[in-house]
């Protein structure tokens, strides 16, 4: 360590970065807050909400950025105190980093309650003072302000996440904080501009992809300043991987965002508009950051062995240059947009995005595609890394592959071809999507052990994505969510909740948010349920074949009788839904349904039939193990039982020889003592056993 180099304090670089976006965000907004109550037709609650609204909002995505940043470098930038990862405890820099994690979640917490009676007073004209301290004004915002809800919950995940990372210093907990931190800021993905108007479908997912990767982009660059500036250990490598995660982030920002512009703005508006003058300086600021990325990787990544400082130096200016894109970004969701592409958009686009025109068919389902931009592309990226990891292995069984790229493929396919375009707008086809995504998808991608494939593509002993499966495959939490019991209780627990409580459905289906999670749930369930299975990848603790196929047994009935309870049901559910698309094929709803029912019942019989082949060979392979190991065993023990008995007759011969010098025998003994073990005599070819004179195994007599 340089004599010049110092250990420095990160909290007021912090502070001074979250205040950067706040303001930027509160002041543009209240230079446009007249037009904006104006376009809706709403008075002016006063400088505390039209500033402070916008302003807190930058903070909090600020705030997430730290948060899912510091997760972030706790968890995969840095190693443990201990390479065994499963019991290791974090270092200084990663408790730092959990800590500061920790708190950023605890300041979202606090703004997310602050926002129910702000949200109130905007949408209403109060002044905040009139609303601040009146529960039922609070009552109120949350029963009727949807923007109220989704900053309550934000506000109950960042306090379970705070909760969690204050307590919890091992490393095991740090992907889960992770996923935590990254849970909170997607309820605001799935709400503004982005979920409304049509198309919303392609706005609201390329807004989560924006979102997303703008915050692990901005808190991953927060965390490294905050390492270098302390002087933690591992910088080098650190640095490296969080470039590469830079990279990826920069390319998804930029293509998310000019989905989202095309979708929302047309060329002319642009340069024309204030919503596109501020799409404008976003999209600049995004290409400065690339540029500062640049610079990194050509100019100081190299240099980081001797002079770490140059990192931070342009990191600090970079991480401003992100405040201040961020409070631009913030006073998109306060700007009226321009007026909508097209402005006659029918019930089915303002419900699902897009228009239907004829009943589905088998066949009409896969003449109509609609790229889905979402798990779509998680299944072509999943399937490109797969692809990438077979390069660094040898002696990999194809068969695998093959499962896995099917997998892909069918997720793809599911969800961007009719399949996927009629699932919201009827029972029956919500049903084949949901028989696709839970029993046949999962099915094809545990089938080839992706787990096993990065085991194997990576050295033991380092810090690597090998050593972040292996303690995953030991961790508390995969004993638990795939004991045979919980797996199939979990399992069943999706289809049923469903579909038994018709409000909680009707829910679902209603918002885009609802199919984006019952989409995740289908695949996360059915995948953890058919790797206890049948997958291939490491189960620690996994029950035999006979186990496993038995509560098999036991979940077919159970599943197949919802399809009979559903066939069975009189009343529609979404009903008020599925009447509010206007469909132009006028559906009978109840009939769809019954007919969902029915594919609930027959549609798992493919995928179930294949487990049940899978589990029948791996039964018959596993008792052939057995077999072939009880024989082994036998043929070792019958062997050491003929090397025993020789020793025997070897030690009772120099016994007796040892004897005879002292007493001779009789010749009538002799003759007795020869006649019982020749010292001629043959051996057994096979154990090498003392036969006696007639050429038979003594042991038969």
């Amino acid at each position: 360590m340089s004599s010049k180099q110092k250990v420095q304090s990160t909290w007021p670089l912090y502070v001074a970065a979250i205040l950067v976006g706040a303001v930027i965000a509160g002041g543009i907004s209240y230079s446009f807050v007249a037009d904006s109550l104006a376009a809706l037709g709403i008075p002016d609650p006063g400088p505390a909400t039209t500033f402070g609204l916008p302003a807190l909002r930058g903070a909090a995505w600020l705030l997430a950025a730290l948060a899912i940043g510091s997760f972030l470098f706790s968890a995969f930038l840095i190693p443990p105190a201990d390479k065994a990862l499963g019991q290791a405890k974090l270092t200084v820099d990663g408790h730092i980093a959990a800590r500061t994690g920790a708190s950023s979640a605890s300041g979202i917490a606090i703004i997310g309650v602050l926002m129910v009676p702000l949200v109130l007073s905007d949408v209403s004209g109060t002044p905040l003072g009139q609303v601040l301290f009146q529960p039922s004004a609070w009552a109120t915002a949350l029963a009727q302000v949807a923007e109220a809800k989704v900053w309550l919950t934000v506000a109950v995940i960042a306090a379970i996440v705070a909760v969690c990372g204050y307590t919890l210093g091992d490393w095991m907990a740090q992907p889960g904080l992770l996923i935590g931190a990254v849970a909170i800021i997607v309820p605001l993905g799935m709400e503004g501009h982005a979920a409304t108007g049509g198309d919303h479908d392609y706005g609201t997912n390329a807004y989560l992809w924006h979102l997303i990767f703008i915050m692990l982009w901005i808190g991953g660059l927060f965390a490294l300043i905050a390492h270098g500036r302390r002087l933690g250990p591992h910088m080098e490598k650190a640095v490296a991987r969080y470039s590469r995660i830079a990279f990826f982030a920069f390319i998804v920002t930029v293509i998310s965002g000019m989905i989202s512009t095309a979708i929302r703005v047309q060329p002319s508006d642009l340069f024309t508009t204030r919503y596109g003058l501020i799409i404008v300086a976003k999209m600049a600021g995004v290409l400065i950051l690339g540029i500062f990325g640049f610079a990194h990787r050509q100019l100081t990544i190299p240099k980081l062995s001797s002079d770490k400082s140059a990192f931070v130096r342009i990191a600090v200016v970079e991480v401003f240059v992100m405040a201040a894109v961020t409070g631009i970004a913030v006073t998109m969701g306060r700007t009226p947009p321009p007026p909508p592409r097209d402005p006659n958009l029918t019930n089915m686009q303002i419900q699902m995005g897009y228009n239907l025109y004829e009943a589905p068919t088998f066949l009409g389902v896969f003449t109509i595609w609609r790229f889905e931009i979402l798990y779509t592309v998680i299944g072509i990226l999943a399937a490109v890394y797969y692809l990438w990891l077979l390069r660094r292995v040898d002696n990999w069984d194809h068969r695998r592959t093959f499962w896995w790229l099917l997998g892909c493929v069918s997720l793809g396919v599911t969800l961007s071809s009719g399949i996927g375009m009629y699932m919201p707008s009827g029972y029956a086809m919500h049903m084949v999507g949901h028989m696709i995504l839970s029993m046949t998808v999962p099915v094809f991608l545990v089938l080839g052990a992706p787990l096993t494939l990065v085991k194997e593509a990576f050295p033991e002993g380092e810090f690597n994505p090998r050593a972040w499966v292996e303690a995953f495959e030991k961790s508390k939490f995969l004993k638990f969510i795939t004991y045979s019991p919980i797996s199939t209780l979990q399992f069943l627990f999706v289809f049923y909740v469903l579909y038994i409580f018709p409000s909680f459905y009707e829910l679902a289906i209603s918002e885009h948010a609802g199919h984006v999670l019952m989409n995740l749930a289908f695949l996360v369930s059915g995948y953890f349920y058919f790797w206890e299975l049948v997958g291939p990848d490491y189960i620690e603790g996994r029950p035999r074949v006979p186990i496993r196929l038995a509560w098999l047994f036991i979940s077919m009935p159970v599943h197949l009788f919802l399809g009979v309870y559903l066939m069975q049901l009189n009343t529609v559910m979404g009903e008020e839904f599925y009447l509010s698309l206007d469909l132009p094929w006028n559906p009978d709803l109840l009939r769809d349904q019954k007919n969902g029912g029915g594919i609930a019942w027959a549609a798992g019989s493919f995928p179930l039939a294949l487990v049940f082949g899978i589990l029948f060979v791996g039964w018959w392979r596993e008792d052939k193990q057995d077999s072939d190991r009880m024989d082994t065993k036998l043929d070792r023990d019958e062997d050491q039982e003929w090397e025993e008995y020789n020793k025997m007759l070897s030690t009772y011969s120099r016994h007796d020889e040892s004897a005879a010098q002292h007493q001779p025998f009789t010749t009538q003994q002799t003759k007795q003592r020869t006649k019982l073990v020749k010292p001629s005599a043959p051996l057994d070819d096979d154990s090498g056993a003392a036969k006696d004179t007639n050429g038979e195994d003594p042991r038969n007599s």
